[in-house]
């Protein structure tokens, strides 16, 4: 991209945002003072990523509705801090009531844990993706051929909604009879709606024994 055109992006981006602060206080002059005092989102999403997955504008939300990560192929790691603090803050300051981990159609980082090629550090990150691929190796392989990486991406939303549940401070919460949700979701990129997998988890009587601490 030359310089030329990488500036009109730029420019673009503050002109968009200048429209759009005009377009709120238009029809809402208050809008932005009353965000300035803070935020109390009922959800948590945790997504991919990948730019198709405009939050706000596929949930048609307003800012300070939904708290939101993101990383590539919405993984959930046990061992992330960067996230582990995302869901502690979520649940136990802001008091979200739903925890959605949303995977999506034809994501390129579970594409490229089905396949061999090297994608720089990339290859340890989706490490667990391609050891669930292993796992269900022949579930996903009965499957056309193009419909095998969305249902890999199923699976990996799936194990996300159980890493969930199993964190300490989920279950503390859950403890202190808080309504706390964990949902599983795939955007659909060629319809654009959102896919209920119908996997949520709403208390410790759902979660093995064994993580209940």
């Amino acid at each position: 991209m030359s310089a030329q055109n990488s500036n009109s992006t730029i420019c673009k981006v503050f002109e968009n945002n200048k429209s759009w602060v005009e377009q709120v206080q238009s029809t809402n002059p208050e809008f932005f003072a009353n965000l300035s005092k803070g935020q109390s989102p009922k959800l948590l999403w945790i997504g991919c990523s990948d730019s198709r997955m405009a939050v706000d504008v596929l949930t048609k939300t307003e800012p300070g509705e939904i708290f939101v990560h993101r990383n590539i192929a919405n993984r959930v790691p046990s061992e992330d801090i960067n996230l582990l603090c995302v869901i502690e803050y979520a649940v136990k300051h802001l008091k979200v009531e739903h925890v959605v981990v949303a995977g999506h159609t034809s994501c390129g980082g579970v594409k490229a844990a089905m396949s061999t090629d090297s994608v720089g550090i990339l290859d340890h990150w989706l490490r667990p993706i391609k050891d669930l691929y292993q796992a269900n190796e022949a579930e996903i392989n009965a499957l056309p051929e193009g419909e095998r990486a969305d249902r890999l991406g199923e699976l990996n939303v799936i194990q996300g909604v159980n890493a969930v549940s199993k964190l300490p401070v989920v279950h503390e919460e859950w403890k202190k009879g808080r309504d706390l949700q964990i949902h599983g979701w795939i955007f659909q990129l060629h319809t654009g709606l959102l896919k209920d997998l119908d996997v949520s988890v709403s208390g410790p009587k759902q979660v093995e024994s064994i993580y209940l601490l």
